[in-house]
Order: C-alpha cells, then sequence, then structure tokens
C-alpha cells in the first residue's frame, strides 16, 4: 500500500522499465525516459563497456495509452532512451536538456531546459509548468530532472508552509546539495528517484571508477533535504551495470529510516497515490 499524501488532484504512476514510467495526472499522461527494449538486448556504449538489458519492460508502445508528453532526462544514454522509446518523440512535446533538444532536432516539439529555468505546458486541457533540476552524471554529459507543478496551484498546498505542492523526477544524477533549494518555491509530495548506484570506469580518468546515479544513502539523504512525502525508487532493475539492486535498497532504506514512506511500483501494475 502506498504512503498517503495531501495532493489535490488524482495522480498514480505506472512503471515499464528503468526510469520509464507513466505519470497519470488527472487524465494527463507523462512519460518519462522511455525504454522498451527487450531483455537480452546490448548496446555497445562508445567502445567503453556493453550495456546488458537483463528484463523486457512490462509495457510495449501498443499496449500504452496515449501519451500526452514526454520528460527525457537525457537522450543519449539507451538506458533512458533506446530506440523503440525514440519513436514515441515523433510528433509530441519532449522536454530534455539543451544539448539533447540539439541532437533530436528537427522535431519541432522538442524544448531543452536549462537548471532551474521553468516553462509552461499545455497539455490534455490542463496547464502545467515543468522546471529543470541540475544533475551530474557523467563527466562533460547534460542531464536534468523536472519538477511539475501547476500555476494554479491545482495540485494543493502543504498545510504547514502553504508552498504549491509538486512532484519531482530526479534524471540520472548523484547526490547534490544545490537540489535542496526546491524547498524554497515547492513542497514536493512525490521524489521518483533514479538510483541504482551505476558505476562508470572511464579510460584514463584519474579518478578511477565514478559513481553516476544515487546509491540507497544518497537517494533517502536527497529525499530528506528536499522535504518530500514519499520517495518512489526507479532505476535499479533490469540492467547488468547497475550494482544496488530492490532487496538490497529495501535493506539500506530500513536503515536510514525512510521504509514507510517508500512507494515500491510493480511493472506494469498503475499504483495510486492520490
Amino acid at each position: 500500500m502506498a504512503p498517503t499524501i495531501n495532493f489535490d488532484s488524482p495522480l498514480s504512476i505506472t512503471h515499464i522499465s528503468t526510469a520509464a514510467a507513466i505519470l497519470h495526472l488527472d487524465g494527463v499522461n507523462l512519460l518519462t525516459d522511455p525504454v522498451f527494449s527487450p531483455g537480452g538486448t546490448e548496446w555497445d556504449f562508445h567502445g567503453i563497456v556493453t550495456l546488458r538489458k537483463l528484463d523486457s519492460s512490462a509495457l510495449g508502445l501498443a499496449d500504452l495509452p496515449p501519451i500526452d508528453a514526454v520528460l527525457l532526462s537525457h537522450e543519449d544514454h539507451p538506458d533512458n532512451l533506446d530506440e523503440p522509446g525514440r519513436t514515441l518523440l515523433n510528433g509530441r512535446q519532449v522536454l530534455t536538456t539543451v544539448d539533447g533538444a540539439k541532437n533530436l532536432a528537427p522535431r519541432p516539439g522538442v524544448r531543452g531546459l536549462r537548471p532551474w529555468e521553468t516553462v509552461t505546458l499545455s497539455v490534455g486541457g490542463r496547464t502545467l509548468e515543468v522546471t529543470g533540476t541540475p544533475c551530474e552524471h557523467l563527466p562533460g554529459g547534460e542531464v536534468t530532472g523536472f519538477i511539475i507543478s501547476t500555476p494554479s496551484g491545482a495540485f494543493g498546498h502543504h498545510p504547514a508552509t502553504g508552498k504549491p505542492n509538486a512532484i519531482y523526477f530526479s534524471g540520472d544524477t548523484v547526490h547534490l546539495a544545490e537540489l535542496a533549494q526546491m524547498r524554497d518555491r515547492f513542497h514536493i509530495a512525490v521524489a521518483l528517484l533514479n538510483i541504482g548506484k551505476a558505476v562508470a570506469d572511464l579510460p584514463d580518468d584519474p579518478r578511477g571508477p565514478l559513481q553516476i546515479t544515487l546509491d540507497g544513502v544518497q537517494a533517502a539523504r536527497l529525499f530528506r533535504d528536499i522535504g518530500a512525502d514519499v520517495l518512489v525508487p526507479m532505476h535499479y532493475e533490469s540492467w547488468e551495470h547497475f550494482s544496488e539492486k530492490g532487496e538490497e535498497l529495501a535493506r539500506v532504506f530500513e536503515t536510514e529510516g525512510v521504509k514507510d514512506r517508500v512507494c515500491w511500483l510493480t511493472p506494469g501494475v498503475e499504483t495510486k497515490l492520490a
């Protein structure tokens, strides 16, 4: 059973695979980081490493409801955007990084977001505001997270602070102290965090292997930093290069004292939060 939240709009989430999920917001469907390749698919990543997808996605393209917009944290890694997922970008509104928008051209619906930049998204008869958030992933690469809110305050407000409720999707990042700034403007009701403790061993990098996504300890710390109500883990199964998977992650959340605020998603099953 999902932890309860104070949120004034119907909200549910359907996890598909990795960081791919549908946010069902009162009739509007937002899709994050679309990945649909079957288990066993491999990618040679610039000759540095071979990425292997272990499990098939719970939903195929033909199983999706109508998708109103895509929130794409970055377009250059196949565990966040694969070939089938790219077909969903055509003719749709897509928010991503500035560099990613250039790489995805000439799709006219794609727009790049800078950190802390807010844009208006008109979808399904509703008006949303989406704010980009900083990320630190692979050196030299661009990644963005997203804060989803409404200009009208239709998601409600926190009863103590009066700040408007919002949803946060982290994208691929390690812990950044700067992210705590979102508390100045928003009350994060739901935080979807890309975890997995992915590590990259880059050629000729004197620092050695680099952690490039959150681990459980960092995720719990970020969850506390931003004052969120519910933590939704994603991006920790289905790939060989994820080093901290579900059972270990659950133990970490218990140790960190946040297990009662975690909403685990079952792939392919719509989970209601509000």
